[in-house]
């Protein structure tokens, strides 16, 4: 991802236009290539889950997956983009808050929000009754 995110700036910086805060343009970079895995995996319905349990039939695995691609698609681009910032990325919420330029707070309720429709979307496959 950082190739891309540097092919971006190197083909930004060969056209007319000059990036002024090259960093502040590598952060949109960075958040903008992370949207466009997320957006990817949204339209093919996919994602690679780690860790499946041995126990499970292929057809459970099968079920999990797509669950998982629906409950994501289903985040708003705001909580999606928090989201994979924070555990995919491995950014803190104060990274966060600063690279979007937001509060830590609000960070911390994004995750918050987007953890609990995460958990109510598959709580059929952590084994909750509800």
């Amino acid at each position: 991802m950082l190739q891309t995110i540097f092919l971006r700036l190197l083909r930004r910086s060969d056209e007319v236009h000059t990036v002024e805060h090259e960093e502040s343009y590598l952060r949109r970079a960075a958040i903008n290539a992370s949207l466009d895995v997320v957006r990817s995996r949204q339209a093919d319905r996919t994602l690679e889950l780690v860790d499946v349990e041995s126990g499970s039939s292929h057809g459970e695995t099968t079920d999990l997956r797509q669950a998982l691609a629906r409950a994501m698609s289903a985040l708003q681009p705001r909580q999606a983009e928090v989201f994979i910032l924070r555990f995919l990325e491995g950014l803190s919420n104060k990274e966060i808050a600063r690279t979007l330029g937001i509060s830590q707070v609000l960070v911390a309720v994004i995750v918050h929000r987007t953890r609990q429709q995460l958990r109510k979307e598959l709580g059929h496959y952590r084994g909750d009754r509800s």
